[in-house]
């Protein structure tokens, strides 16, 4: 054995996916040489793929150059056992990539492209002028399409009628254009689609399908509210709150990815969550989308002008599921609101809601630790699109 080192959760409970790392020992009698940090390197990955956002070490004050040239940054002096240590922290950017990847690049594309209506920017569906309809509209990931197609389909509606119900508004009806190989595949998405149309009690009112054609999939939904729900109404003091679906588990293929918290839900559950936030009409309103519960936060903060600060013990979370896998993942039915401390939650039972952070003013999200630590994962922007 050339050494060893030792990590795990700060403390006994259920594991936030704050870890701590220590007991660096090197056999100082073999000649191999980078033993020390291959294993801090070793240790830091192991970490991140147990979902960890936030990990930690104190490290004895000679060793900070080493740990420094490593990645890791000084957090504060430290004394342990009578020995000068440094607290040093090694940066977890698990949250930045997949906001930069899924949302980053929106303002430059959609410059010039996107008139919607005054006080909506970023939002999850568009309240079409001059009437009471909104729409949205998603496209599957293709490479979804092709390995799941009748997952796709259910999922085609999903995030769809998620999108209306963060605007407060009833759908009303969706349509889909469908590429395809051949009939046979095209009937497996269609069965999906239809399946979910069904338990929402969404009518699909047309379309378009192209058969001997790649496989690809979007579909629209139209729905109707008279005041939409912005998702750029929050203000500095507006409290948090994540209403989540947390039954279920990981959908085959996707574990840490896509929580499949739907597809086994009766009809009336199903409807019952889609309404909550027309009948409680909080200041602000987004459903969780690709961009994870952070990135999506990120972007209700940058619409209301504000940072946001979440509280890391106070998310609700399946047993099943990490920390980090949570934060990034798509959660199914998720839906993240903003208001005044004494507005009610939503009335979106079976989900569960809890009270998990405030809008505070600057830009941003922070995440906040049980011991008080802040730990910035959004910098500034989701989408550059700004407040609305």
């Amino acid at each position: 054995m050339l050494g060893g080192v030792r990590l795990g959760p700060v403390n006994d409970g259920p594991d936030l996916g704050w870890w701590f790392g220590g007991r660096l020992v090197v056999d100082p009698d073999h000649p191999a040489r980078g033993v020390g940090g291959a294993l801090v390197r070793a240790a830091c990955a192991h970490a991140e793929g147990a979902g960890v956002l936030r990990f930690e070490a104190t490290v004895q004050a000679r060793n900070e150059v080493l740990f420094s040239r490593l990645g890791w940054s000084p957090v504060r002096p430290v004394t342990v056992a009578g020995t000068p240590h440094v607290l040093m922290r090694w940066p977890i950017g698990r949250i930045a990539a997949l906001v930069s990847a899924t949302k980053a690049e929106l303002a430059g594309l959609l410059s010039g492209l996107v008139h919607g209506r005054t006080g909506y920017v970023g939002d999850d569906g568009a309240p079409v002028p001059g009437s009471d309809l909104v729409a949205a509209c998603d496209a599957i990931l293709p490479s979804m399409v092709e390995r799941d197609p009748e997952w796709a389909g259910w999922c085609s509606v999903l995030v769809n009628v998620n999108d209306l119900a963060a605007m407060g508004a009833t759908p009303v009806g969706l349509l889909d254009a469908l590429g395809a190989r051949d009939r046979s595949f095209a009937s497996r998405v269609l069965a999906g689609l239809r399946r979910a149309s069904l338990a929402y009690d969404v009518p699909v009112l047309g379309g378009h399908t192209q058969l001997g054609v790649p496989a690809a999939l979007s579909v629209t939904a139209l729905g109707r509210a008279a005041h939409p729900i912005r998702g750029g109404g929050g203000r500095p003091g507006h409290r948090i709150r994540l209403t989540v679906d947390i039954a279920g588990g990981w959908r085959p293929g996707y574990a840490g990815h896509q929580w499949d918290s739907s597809s086994h839900r009766r009809a009336p559950e199903l409807r019952t969550m889609l309404g909550s936030v027309a009948v409680a009409r909080p200041a602000a309103a987004k459903d969780v989308s690709m961009a994870g519960l952070a990135g999506t936060l990120g972007m209700l903060a940058e619409a209301s002008g504000c940072q946001a600060v979440l509280d890391v013990a106070a998310v609700p979370r399946p047993a099943q599921a990490t920390v980090g896998d949570w934060f990034t993942c798509f959660p199914g039915f998720g839906m993240l609101t903003a208001d005044q401390a004494h507005r009610p939650p939503l009335p979106a039972s079976p989900a569960v809601s809890a009270d998990c952070g405030e809008l505070v003013a600057g830009h941003g999200v922070v995440l906040r630790w049980p011991d008080g630590a802040l730990t910035e994962v959004v910098t500034d922007s989701v989408t550059g699109l700004g407040a609305a």
